[in-house]
């Protein structure tokens, strides 16, 4: 089982399509850029991983509102592994109310997890803390906040990495993954020995 991280897949979000400012997201539809997703997404993770993905999952407005969630529920439901969906500002609870009540067990455990704030792991003796919204920490060892939300914006703190799609610190990659790829841990970790690479240069 491997671990994935993700953020502001933005699902269903036609205003994002072509060059827009905040986001830009060169397809030609919604079906397009969700299919992509769900394509690059898949090609990685393997129904036994769990991808954290730290809000924003889609914005979807028709009614009556059971539809928009049943048509984001239909897209998470092709997505592979455990989902703990962590909550952005544009992940209403009732959208969260939903897909509780339509979870289920897959490989063996719920495949919806829902967290409102926030979710903290520990790998490789560093602590992960895992929010949408990028955490002014101050002066800490061995904390890295994984966020989304602000898109192909990065925060100018080494601890803050933006694991969302549209992320500008792939440029810290050797090798890009095709775009909506959850990121795996030693992508996580490239990322943070190349921002605080970067950080040491600017001394």
């Amino acid at each position: 089982m491997q671990l994935y991280f993700t953020a502001d897949t933005h699902f269903f979000h036609k205003d994002l399509l072509g060059n827009s400012d905040f986001a830009p997201r060169p397809f030609k539809s919604v079906e397009e850029m969700n299919q992509t997703i769900i394509d690059h997404w898949n090609a990685r993770v393997t129904p036994e991983d769990t991808v954290y993905h730290l809000g924003d999952i889609a914005l979807y407005f028709i009614r009556p509102e059971k539809a928009a969630q049943a048509a984001v529920l239909d897209v998470l439901n092709q997505l592979n592994g455990h989902l703990v969906l962590i909550k952005g500002n544009h992940d209403n609870r009732a959208l969260f109310k939903y897909l509780a009540q339509h979870n289920y067990t897959y490989g063996g455990k719920p495949k919806f997890e829902f967290h409102d704030v926030g979710a903290i792991i520990k790998v490789n003796h560093r602590q992960y803390y895992m929010t949408h919204y990028p955490m002014m920490m101050g002066i800490v060892k061995q904390i890295i906040n994984l966020h989304g939300h602000i898109h192909h914006y990065s925060v100018n703190i080494k601890e803050d990495i933006n694991v969302g799609v549209d992320t500008p610190e792939t440029d810290y990659l050797k090798h890009k993954p095709p775009f909506g790829t959850p990121f795996s841990m030693a992508e996580i970790e490239e990322m943070v020995a190349g921002k605080y690479n970067d950080f040491q240069k600017r001394r």
